[in-house]
């Protein structure tokens, strides 16, 4: 399926030289540059779970104390 990008100048030329050393097309750029977004979003969850079980405070009570924060006023 063909899509067009509308890319910055940027942008273009970094795919631009990308493309250059890798010798690739811009398409076969983009291919695997969506491939790797894929990738990084799938595995992202993984990578954060888990990562409040050694903490001695309850999450929503810590989520509660910084938001009672919002609460006080200066004066």
């Amino acid at each position: 399926m063909r899509t067009i990008v509308d890319l910055p100048k940027e942008q273009l030329a970094a795919l631009g030289r990308i493309c250059e050393e890798d010798k690739i097309s811009r398409a076969e750029a983009i291919r695997r540059a969506v491939d790797a977004y894929a990738k990084q979003r799938q595995s992202c969850p993984d990578a954060v779970f888990g990562l409040w079980t050694k903490r001695k405070e309850d999450a929503l009570e810590y989520e509660d104390r910084v938001r009672s924060e919002w609460d006080r006023t200066n004066g």
